[in-house]
């Protein structure tokens, strides 16, 4: 977390305050409005890490992620929306390509929104979207399962792999087209506001000058495989939020004051990593310090759970809706490696836990009240 607020955090701040936050059960219920995405968007939230060439912010990695737990923390699935916008800046930043000049400064600006859909890509050696060079361009065939932030975006980010496994990164304009059907917006347990639907491709075709990046699979997997390794800072937003709840009960302010502090370890511990290159040897302490912070999320949206009782299962309560948002970041972004470490975790740390309480039962030293409340 930065000492001094960033003008960006002090924004973020206000911006929580004043709208997601007050309407994030309201947003939750039915779809993140277009009015936020314009807030986001004034207060210079899609040009964080932009360069200040192209109207961005370039600012510390410190102030994006402190941002994004705000947001998260606020309204997640308004963060989930514009957080799809952050990835395509940085590929543009990085890699220079005719389309760079045309998109990076409206995407900076937020006179354009992007949303992405590459997370298929790393089924390979499946390939859900396959990338065909054809007269000029790039054709796309196939099933993208996942977007989000559809009738929000202005553009998309979307990869496809040959049949040589080359990865092909492209623009394309996020609208229904010829070669391209979004299908009818997803109903999920959580996060259905973030308007997500899959996209059919049969033969959707975009010019040369529209790519962005061309690199092999293997190439590809050796920058993400460490990178998504990474904690997300969403975890700890929704966790810290979840956490404010925790404290207003009276009987929940050391469980709050405890988990903030491993919750704060965690953090610091996974934001150094996040810091340190990332060479593939590095994935599974990534991992492990990423599923750490799972566990204590976990705890912190459990622990807002039972301070708010019965109340807690109302639709328009926020624990609730923190608990739901905590289950959905438990996969977003999943990869193969992240689902055996955070399966392997419960499967060791469970039975571990459950004889420390048969012991502590049996021994006499486990915490019981002689009188039970139902709280409604």
């Amino acid at each position: 977390m930065t000492t001094t607020p960033h003008p960006l955090v002090t924004g973020a701040q206000r911006l929580a305050h004043d709208l997601l936050v007050p309407q994030a059960e309201l947003v939750d219920q039915e779809s993140v409005p277009a009015s936020h995405v314009e807030a986001v968007k004034r207060a210079g939230l899609l040009g964080v890490v932009a360069p200040r060439e192209y109207g961005g912010a370039d600012a510390p990695v410190a102030v994006a992620r402190e941002t994004a737990e705000i947001l998260a923390g606020a309204c997640c699935s308004t963060w989930f929306v514009q957080t799809q916008h952050h990835t395509p800046v940085k590929l543009l930043t990085t890699y220079d390509s005719p389309v760079r000049e045309k998109l990076l400064r409206p995407l900076a600006t937020g006179e354009l929104m992007a949303g992405i859909a590459f997370a298929h890509v790393r089924a390979f050696p499946r390939v859900p979207v396959r990338a065909v060079a054809e007269r000029g361009g790039w054709r796309f065939e196939g099933r993208v399962p996942w977007y989000t932030g559809w009738g929000l975006n202005d553009v998309m980010l979307l990869a496809g792999v040959t049949d040589s496994a080359e990865v092909v990164f492209v623009f394309a304009e996020a609208r229904a087209q010829p070669g391209l059907t979004p299908s009818a917006p997803m109903r999920l347990a959580a996060l259905t506001a973030a308007r997500t639907v899959s996209l059919e491709l049969d033969g959707l075709w975009v010019p040369d000058e529209s790519v962005v990046l061309r690199t092999s699979q293997e190439e590809f997997a050796l920058v993400d495989l460490p990178r998504a390794a990474n904690a997300s800072p969403a975890v700890f937003g929704v966790a810290d939020a979840a956490l404010d709840l925790v404290a207003q009960a009276p009987e929940g302010r050391e469980t709050a004051r405890s988990l903030r502090a491993r919750l704060d370890e965690v953090r610091q511990e996974a934001y150094a990593l996040a810091d340190r290159p990332a060479p593939q040897d590095s994935v599974p302490e990534r991992l492990a310090v990423k599923t750490r912070a799972y566990e204590l999320l976990r705890a912190a949206t459990t622990a807002a759970i039972v301070a708010g009782g019965g109340r807690s299962m109302a639709l328009d309560n926020r624990a609730q809706r923190l608990a739901r948002e905590g289950m959905f970041l438990l996969v977003q972004g999943q990869t193969a490696e992240a689902r055996r470490t955070h399966l392997g975790s419960l499967a060791s740390d469970q039975p571990r836990r459950g004889a420390a309480r048969a012991r502590s039962v049996r021994d006499g030293t486990f915490p019981q009240n002689s009188a039970s409340r139902t709280s409604t």
